[in-house]
């Protein structure tokens, strides 16, 4: 199942840097790791924010949320979702 996700991040600028650098490390390795998966399959930076635009491949709806509240940036975030399908159109086979 495919999914358009955007996030928008809103960090506390209140927050000690040491644990927001922590923070933002654990962020990328975990947003990575699920791009090697194949889970996390495109990530779009939305110019000028603090926010992307991304496109999630997984089994369910459960999966994505699973995911989503994993990410350590999760309280932080505002987080919109909507399922995507294949369009006729599409040359590419790998949509699903």
């Amino acid at each position: 199942m495919l999914f358009k996700v955007e996030m928008i991040v809103n960090i506390p600028e209140s927050m000690d840097p040491e644990r927001r650098t922590e923070i933002l490390a654990t962020e990328k390795a975990y947003s990575q790791e699920l791009q090697r998966s194949g889970k996390w399959r495109h990530i779009w930076r939305v110019a000028g924010q603090y926010a992307n635009v991304s496109i999630f491949d997984v089994e369910s709806n459960e999966e994505l949320h699973t995911l989503l509240t994993g990410l350590p940036l999760y309280p932080y975030m505002e987080i919109k979702v909507e399922a995507l399908c294949r369009h006729p159109s599409s040359i590419r086979e790998d949509d699903h």
